[in-house]
């Protein structure tokens, strides 16, 4: 709600300060004294483009502000702190205009830019007449309000999040079915390599039991001639370690005969000629165990190419192979397995999708039932409204599945027709600014149980119309007053007679220069306001007398 207001030196206003209450406010004053001054200021704190020519003549800079309570307002207290901006339940928007350089705007103190203020203002205040804040002119306003007056929030939070399923699964199919040509190219790649790979047998270890047999055949002959002298050198030859070991023996056992002493040195030396004896044992063993087949070098050599030359092939170090052929094994399971589940996605996704069009058109179904309902009640506070023949027609244009987004299947257009034979055309094409507020008020009024918006101005509602009709326009305001706060431009008595506060405009000279003030009125200031209104210039006891049986009989 819009509590207080503070313009300085903007136009013709020099210094104005007022507070705002709830309910209906009426500001009234004489033609030309600048009744629309205060709603431009208040456009200007809300975004509109700010001009120099508005500053006031002879000054350099000009000021407003305005002051909102959002306690009740969960949209723009949701806003504020999406941008750290709150401030408790207060919010102070500052418009500073200057002669030479860029406006600047502030938010709680905070320097903004007049895109943030545009966004803000949209929660703040709807301002019906000819100015730019009439969200009723948007389609996404206008959804938003048949969804209001139909309680679909329920049905339209479901779409929602109907429609985020299915779309995080579409993008993991889409991802998952533009990379499956790729996937078929390297499967079959993959599976070319691996019927090499598989062939080749590598065993573990394998090829350093390969290399080993290769060096053990390639100096087979070395290892023959070798191990045979070493078996002559230690047991066949007639000199051999064996026979000197066996006679040294000998000796020490009639030595220890006469010193007991050398009995230990002799058993060393037994000790050594059965290691002697073991040792031609095993060199026997191992001549025996030489192949002399010179066919199985070849064949040794030959495999260990193989490997080599599979290894190159594929640029991985031959004792590497037996790894790099595991991981192509798994890299064909996750690629099949990828496949399997891009086809239990593709299920889900298309239950999802079944699931959010059902929703979908249960959505339109509703919108189509409650906008024949809104339609015939608009209408009807059309034609209250003086709109004799008018007409309110909310058409609901439900797409294909094509269509389908987060806020269901409909695109929503409000279509009016002001006057009798006039085909019904989009309310934003309304060409009467006076209708287009008066239209404006009766859709108002028949949703003002679930507006959003806590502030609403209508700026000269009252334009071509009079007598019955006017008290009409004043009841309904008033009426919308009751739920919402409302601030009224008019320049009719029976309009200003419904209001809950009545503020006055009235323009002055002084030293040369032309001042416009802003005040409220009391009881009796109203009579005078009102009279002057319902009889000009000259008020009579009579006009008076009407002008209070007008306020008194205001509820």
């Amino acid at each position: 709600m819009l509590t207080q207001i503070t313009v300085q030196d903007l136009v013709i206003v020099s210094r104005l300060e007022l507070e705002l209450a709830a309910g209906m406010t009426a500001l009234t004053g004489e033609t030309g004294a600048g009744k629309s001054i205060l709603i431009d200021a208040l456009g200007l704190t809300l975004g509109d483009k700010a001009d120099a020519s508005l500053i006031r003549s002879g000054c350099e800079r000009a000021e407003i502000s305005a002051s909102f309570d959002v306690t009740n307002n969960a949209p723009a207290q949701a806003w504020l702190a999406e941008q750290a901006l709150e401030d408790d339940h207060d919010c102070l928007i500052r418009r500073v205009l200057v002669r030479s350089g860029r406006a600047r705007a502030y938010i709680n103190g905070r320097a903004v830019s007049s895109a943030q203020l545009r966004e803000l203002g949209e929660r703040l205040v709807d301002i019906h007449g000819q100015h730019a804040h009439q969200s009723l002119l948007r389609a996404a306003a206008q959804r938003s309000l048949l969804d209001g007056y139909a309680d679909h929030q329920p049905l339209t939070a479901d779409v929602a999040e109907h429609y985020r399923r299915y779309k995080e699964l579409d993008q993991r199919w889409k991802a998952l079915n533009a990379a499956r040509s790729e996937r078929e190219e390297r499967l079959e790649l993959l599976r070319f390599q691996l019927e090499e790979l598989d062939a080749l047998e590598l065993g573990e270890h394998e090829l350093d039991a390969l290399d080993a047999e290769q060096r053990r055949l390639a100096n087979q002959g070395q290892l023959q001639a070798m191990a045979a002298t070493l078996v002559e050198r230690l047991y066949e030859g007639e000199q051999s370690l064996r026979d000197g070991l066996g006679q040294a023996s000998a000796d020490l056992a009639s030595l220890s005969g006469i010193d007991p002493s050398l009995v230990e040195t002799r058993e060393l030396i037994d000790g050594a000629t059965v290691q002697i004896e073991e040792a031609a044992a095993n060199l026997r063993h191992y001549l025996d165990g030489l192949e002399m087949d010179p066919s199985r070098l070849g064949v040794v050599e030959q495999r260990i190419g193989r490997i080599h030359d599979v290894g190159r092939k594929y640029r991985v170090a031959p004792e590497q192979l037996i790894a790099f052929t595991a991981e192509r094994h798994a890299e064909v399971e996750r690629l099949q397995q990828a496949d399997q589940s891009l086809d239990a996605l593709s299920a889900e996704r298309e239950q999802a999708h079944s699931a959010l069009l059902e929703r979908a058109e249960a959505l339109s179904a509703s919108r189509i039932e409650a906008a024949a309902r809104l339609s015939r009640t608009v209408t009807a506070a059309m034609q209250d409204l003086g709109m004799t023949g008018g007409a309110f027609q909310i058409e609901v244009n439900t797409g294909g599945q094509e269509a389908i987004g987060s806020q269901g299947l409909d695109s929503i257009a409000f279509l009016v027709s002001a006057n009798p034979g006039q085909p019904l055309q989009p309310l934003a094409k309304v060409a009467s600014g006076g209708e287009l507020s008066r239209i404006s008020l009766a859709i108002q009024v028949a949703t003002a149980e679930i507006g959003g918006i806590p502030t609403l101005v209508f700026d000269e509602v009252d334009v071509g119309i009079g007598g019955g009709v006017a008290e009409i326009v004043g009841r309904l305001l008033r009426r919308l007053g009751e739920r919402r706060q409302v601030l009224c431009v008019t320049h009719l008595a029976q309009v200003a007679a419904q209001a809950h506060q009545h503020l006055r405009v009235k323009k002055f000279a002084k030293e040369a220069q032309t001042f416009t003030e802003i005040s409220p009125l009391d009881t009796e200031q109203r009579i005078d306001e009102v009279a002057r209104m319902l009889g000009g210039t000259e008020m009579t006891t009579t006009t008076r007398a009407h002008a209070a049986e007008m306020l008194g009989l205001a509820p």
